[in-house]
Formats: C-alpha cells, sequence, structure tokens
C-alpha cells in the first residue's frame, strides 16, 4: 500500500473526502514526525511505537574495490509492532 491507497482507504472508512483524508494523512504523519525530532519516541497503543536511535561510526568495506572505509555515525528511526498489530497480521 502507497499514500495514494492509504489516503483512499482513510476516505472509504471515515466516509470523507479524498482531500480532507489527504490532510488528516498528512497531519498524522507530521505529528510523528514532529514527536521524533523533539521526544525521540512516539507511542500508538494498539499500532506500535517509533524511536530514533544512534547509530556509532564504524569501519566498513567498499564492496567493489574492497578498500576499507568509514561510516560516518548516524541517527535512524526504529519502528517495533504492537501486539494487536502483531495479532492482525499473523
Amino acid at each position: 500500500m502507497n499514500k495514494t491507497q492509504l489516503i483512499e482507504a482513510v476516505a472509504k472508512q471515515g466516509e470523507m473526502t479524498k482531500t480532507l483524508a489527504g490532510i488528516a494523512v498528512d497531519a498524522v504523519l507530521t505529528g510523528i514526525k514532529t514527536g521524533l525530532q523533539e521526544d525521540g519516541e512516539v507511542s500508538l497503543t494498539g499500532f506500535g511505537s517509533f524511536a530514533v536511535t544512534e547509530r556509532e561510526a564504524r569501519q566498513g568495506r567498499n564492496p567493489m574495490t574492497g578498500e576499507a572505509i568509514q561510516i560516518a555515525a548516524s541517527k535512524a528511526v526504529k519502528f517495533k509492532a504492537g501486539q494487536a498489530l502483531k495479532d492482525a497480521v499473523a
């Protein structure tokens, strides 16, 4: 499912126009993004939780040349599914 399909599903489920559903989906995604930027974690009961994690700098290899390269430290977003979501897809 892509964003357009999600908007269509929200519009159908919420009995609203695709325009309003698009605004709602964008608002939810912006809220999650803002929560991660400000707090580093967003928990949606029954769905799951998003958290920002730190990745340390490390040594890697260029797969084409085999040359050793330094990979910089970075931040990544991890998602942990809630029990209700796990049960729904099982």
